[in-house]
């Protein structure tokens, strides 16, 4: 007891850097990795929906990607895809809009729906194309 009350900044700064390290692993979730992504897309014709706002869009997107912004996920979902059975990938620019989005979107009955992990940025991290509108 009497070390870990003389070393108490050492054993937080000790607890904090694990935490730390930590991090990353636990905010990853449970969205797709790029490669996966691509299998998805090609196996099992999966329908990609960026949820970010038109100009973001128009910056780079996933190929082939449909635009839905988030704010207007709930209306117009199931215009776009008709069959609540398909696959469906939800990606934005960093991940967490995504993820929203593809939570929104079970809620509303949609069966095989994720998302792509690290957004954008990952897809092109890992060397994946885009395009731009």
């Amino acid at each position: 007891m009497k070390f870990l009350l003389d070393n108490w900044m050492l054993i937080t700064v000790a607890l904090a850097s694990g935490a730390a390290l930590l991090f990353p692993v636990l905010s990853t979730g449970k969205g797709l990795n790029p490669q996966d992504m691509v299998q998805l897309m090609n196996r099992e014709k999966a329908i990609v929906i960026d949820v970010c706002e038109p100009d973001e869009f128009a910056r780079g997107h996933v190929i082939g990607a449909k635009n839905l912004p988030l704010g207007q996920l709930e209306d117009k979902l199931a215009q776009l895809v008709k069959n609540k059975s398909s696959q469906v990938v939800m990606v934005c620019q960093v991940g967490a809009r995504s993820a929203r989005a593809a939570a929104t979107a079970r809620k509303l009955g949609f069966e095989n729906v994720q998302s792509l992990a690290g957004g954008l940025k990952a897809w092109q991290a890992a060397s994946m194309p885009v395009e731009k509108a």
